[in-house]
């Protein structure tokens, strides 16, 4: 900076320093730009041979392959770059502070619109919200389809027990109305022959109340909303699926969309969800449980959200604990793959979901072998062949002893009372004598 100290060059000062600070969002970017390229070139043209010092590998590697420079970084330099920022104000002479600090500023707002500036694929805000929604869907949907039934069970209360749909009968309400014009309504596009014809014979004998037209035309409109959010919470989903294949595609192998999106948003993010240990993710979304369990001394939870996925579903009780600490472990290890691998394929997630089926089907192997009774062959069903024998009753078990009756005199007993009194005496003269 020593060149342009002179005060004819204080605008040229201000001008390369600005470009100085603009410059150095390539330490996040790691790639040059057109101001810093300026700086550099000014270097390589005074002496070829020095050494640049860089605060960034991955920029310092850029810049040899561009301009020939060699470049050196170390944490000598770190410390070296720290002290130029703290004193910046010190070593360049004719910059007012005021300047100063809308450079810093400029910088800040650069460093922020390079963090924002994601591929809109790698988001994974769309995940968290998505899932959310979801969630926020299904609980709509409960409500409105649990409303209906009971709306229009006053109507037609047979309905319900016959279609256990939900939706086919929100689309059956919808398209018949009153249950008096379901003898007249061809509804076999929306159900099977056979409960077409038991909901005909229902509608005839119905014990149901009878409803005027606005009624119904509140339940319908009802049953128009239901099927609208059924639809869209489909689309929604498909959505989901796709956004997690293109943002973690191993996650999702290993665990599924649902569960994977889940995580992310329980998380905050796929990056604060790759920092979390595997026996973190193995109990999320069981915190009060934890927590309640060492307060209490308890036994702690052995699985939060994850015990949701396919794997630790089809898993037997005794074995869940097992396959669900695999199951994290292996799960901790694609979500970092994901949140900081370069490659977008599944292949690892599908290789370690492959081990983790084969941790599974070994467990449940072994405990048929322990039932067998053989350490290695597998359980075998033999032949059953009755194998019962008549035994005789061997009477030489039985007790000789005379039969007496269990209760006794009263007379018996009394005598038995005074004869022992009678004895104490005896013993105790000869004992005196």
């Amino acid at each position: 900076w020593k060149e342009f100290e002179t005060p004819e060059k204080e605008k040229e000062t201000a001008s390369l320093v600005f470009s100085f600070f603009t410059a150095s969002t390539a330490l996040v970017e790691g790639k040059l730009s057109k101001n810093l390229k300026k700086i550099l070139k000014k270097i390589v043209a005074k002496d070829a041979h020095e050494q640049l010092a860089v605060a960034d590998a991955k920029l310092g590697g850029v810049i040899k392959d561009k301009l020939n420079l060699s470049c050196i970084h170390s944490p000598m330099v770190t410390e070296l770059m720290r002290g130029i920022r703290s004193q910046i104000e010190g070593l360049i002479t004719g910059l007012p502070s005021r300047e100063m600090a809308a450079m810093c500023l400029g910088l800040a707002h650069s460093l922020s619109r390079y963090k924002l500036k994601f591929s809109p694929d790698k988001v994974d805000t769309m995940i968290i919200q998505a899932i959310s929604l979801l969630d926020d869907l299904d609980k709509e949907l409960n409500n409105y389809i649990m409303r209906c039934r009971e709306w229009y069970g006053w109507h037609f209360p047979e309905l319900g027990k016959i279609i256990t749909d939900n939706l086919t009968y929100c689309k059956c309400v919808r398209k018949v109305g009153d249950r008096s014009n379901f003898a007249a309504s061809d509804v076999s596009d929306i159900l099977p022959e056979e409960i077409e014809e038991d909901v005909k014979a229902a509608a005839e004998i119905s014990m149901g109340t009878e409803v005027s037209e606005e009624d119904i035309n509140n339940i319908i409109h009802l049953c128009d909303q239901v099927i609208e959010i059924s639809e869209y919470r489909t689309q929604l989903y498909d959505y989901l699926k796709n956004r997690m294949m293109a943002i973690a595609p191993n996650l999702t192998v290993m665990v599924g969309e649902l569960v994977g999106a889940r995580l992310i948003a329980h998380a905050g993010s796929l990056l604060n969800l790759a920092k979390h240990p595997a026996s973190t993710v193995q109990l999320l979304g069981a915190e009060k449980a934890l927590f309640r369990a060492l307060k209490t001394k308890r036994d702690t939870p052995k699985f939060g959200l994850i015990y949701h996925a396919s794997l630790v579903g089809q898993t037997n009780t005794k074995n869940k604990g097992k396959i669900s600490r695999m199951l994290a472990a292996k799960t901790a290890l694609t979500i970092r793959y994901d949140a900081l691998g370069e490659n977008t394929n599944a292949e690892m997630g599908a290789e370690n979901r492959l081990k983790v089926e084969t941790r599974l089907r070994l467990l449940e192997e072994r405990g048929i072998r322990r039932i067998s009774g053989t350490g290695k062959a597998l359980a075998r069903t033999d032949k059953y062949q009755n194998k019962s024998e008549v035994k005789i009753f061997d009477p030489s078990g039985d007790s000789t002893l005379p039969a007496v009756s269990k209760k006794r005199k009263i007379q018996e007993v009394e005598e038995q009372d005074t004869e022992v009194p009678v004895k104490a005496k005896k013993f105790k003269a000869e004992m005196k004598g």
